[in-house]
């Protein structure tokens, strides 16, 4: 074989070697990093009190909403709210006048879930909205664990207080009832999950 006919072949023989090399990679790849199933991702749900710096990406706030819209509610009346949260200081004024929301002021940003009673089932007389906003919630919270994130539950609802106080930092209108608030970021550290199964709560046909 020549030398000019080993030229010619040779971007073809690089090509190949890339191509292998390639298919090799993607397959450690796939190998290596394993999804986790909904049952592992609920498995794995833990609270998460302290973050980095690091911003959320809004392509992974978009997909906690997206999920938590996706929760069921009483008659399909989706009677919630979210209101997203990344200007420092709004996210300091939360962490000042909600006692057990304290890590507010260190998350890069947190979603308060509200109650419309507008939408609600039997609207201001009903309350089918806190069963279809802790569905909501949960949602969130799962999708926050899938999506590598921490976050937290952390109330502000039955608390007349705690909702005055939300209300006016961020001028909510009398029909919009603030639920809860969930504080979400990177992780400061690994944390594990609690296993908070009990045999004896469960019971079968009777009591």
């Amino acid at each position: 074989m020549n030398v000019n006919t080993i030229f010619k072949l040779l971007p073809a023989v690089v090509l190949s070697v890339i191509t292998m090399e390639s298919c090799q990679n993607m397959d450690k790849n796939e190998n290596t990093k394993e999804e986790k199933n909904a049952i592992e991702i609920i498995m794995a749900r833990k609270s998460v009190r302290s973050y980095t710096s690091r911003p959320v990406e809004k392509e992974k706030v978009d997909i906690m909403l997206k999920a938590a819209m996706a929760a069921p509610s009483a008659v399909n009346k989706q009677p919630w709210a979210f209101i997203v949260i990344d200007d420092r200081d709004v996210l300091n004024k939360l962490a000042e006048v909600l006692p057990y929301a304290k890590m507010t002021a260190e998350a890069p940003m947190a979603i308060v879930v509200c109650g419309d009673l507008a939408k609600s089932l039997n609207g201001e007389f009903g309350k089918y909205w806190m069963l279809d906003c802790s569905a909501a919630s949960e949602n969130l919270l799962l999708a926050a664990e899938a999506l590598e994130l921490g976050a937290v539950w952390t109330a502000i609802y039955p608390e007349e207080q705690r909702i005055e106080n939300v209300r006016k930092v961020l001028s909510l209108p009398e029909h919009i009832v603030p639920f809860n608030l969930i504080p979400i970021g990177y992780p400061q550290r690994n944390e594990e999950a609690k296993d908070k199964f009990k045999q004896e709560n469960i019971h079968y046909n009777q009591w």
